[in-house]
């Protein structure tokens, strides 16, 4: 598929005609005024002319819209305006004091729900058959193990957790972060687990599995949080 052709610039007699079935009376003089408020900020054509786009009418029609149907005044409509630019999604069609509010966070897909986090698949494997699963050397098995993120039962066998870290250790090394890196994950782990037990002795009566499970997922949604923000501010 050839790449979509960039919108054209709309001259101010185009935003006129785009504006003008809903809003009657808008006039050159009322989008000159809405612009002179910092309202809506047109580019300008080397001779001058004001040129709009798409966005830009829409955001004139937030605006009317907001003039004409919750009687705001524009410095109540100014701080609405700001607070979409920051992301904040607009307010629905209730009363006048609504206004632009933070957007529910969306599920985050790199954290399992509660339900996969009880429904860990019993698996218990050999040393050479986790080495030959993740590709590992048995040394760094060893250095996994040493440092925490590895812990085999007391028969020596490995479980699917076991599976899943030792995946992601291989998958790290080609990276250059090595088993002695890791062990400030397992420090966290342990400390968020400790949070969950803790949470879980206050609670009484049934569904402490379901408990437990939401508790876990919620300390690895804020993980997983913290980590995107650290990286976003990076």
């Amino acid at each position: 598929m050839p790449p979509s052709r960039p919108e054209r610039p709309l001259t101010i007699g185009k935003v006129l005609d785009a504006l003008r079935e809903e809003f009657p009376d808008i006039s050159i003089s009322k989008l000159r005024f809405l612009e002179g408020e910092g309202l809506v900020t047109p580019d300008r054509t080397p001779a001058g002319y004001r040129t709009y786009t798409p966005a830009d009418v829409d955001r004139l029609r937030y605006v009317l819209r907001a003039q004409r149907d919750r009687f705001w005044p524009l410095r109540v409509i100014r701080e609405a305006l700001d607070a979409l630019d920051r992301g904040l999604e607009p307010p629905g069609t209730g009363g006048d004091a609504e206004r632009p509010r933070a957007p529910k966070p969306a599920e985050d897909p790199d954290v399992p729900s509660a339900a996969e986090l009880t429904r860990v698949r019993s698996v218990r494997l050999t040393r050479a058959e986790l080495v030959e699963a993740t590709g590992l050397d048995a040394d760094v098995v060893d250095s996994l193990e040493g440092f925490g993120v590895l812990r085999p039962d007391k028969s020596g066998h490995y479980s699917a957790t076991d599976l899943q870290a030792a995946h992601a250790a291989a998958g790290l090394a080609a990276y250059g972060i090595e088993a002695r890196h890791l062990r400030p994950f397992r420090t966290a782990a342990d400390r968020e687990v400790g949070l969950v037990e803790q949470a879980m002795s206050t609670r009484r009566g049934g569904g402490r599995a379901d408990d437990e499970a939401a508790i876990a997922r919620l300390c690895l949604q804020l993980h997983a949080a913290l980590v995107k923000g650290g990286l976003a501010r990076s």
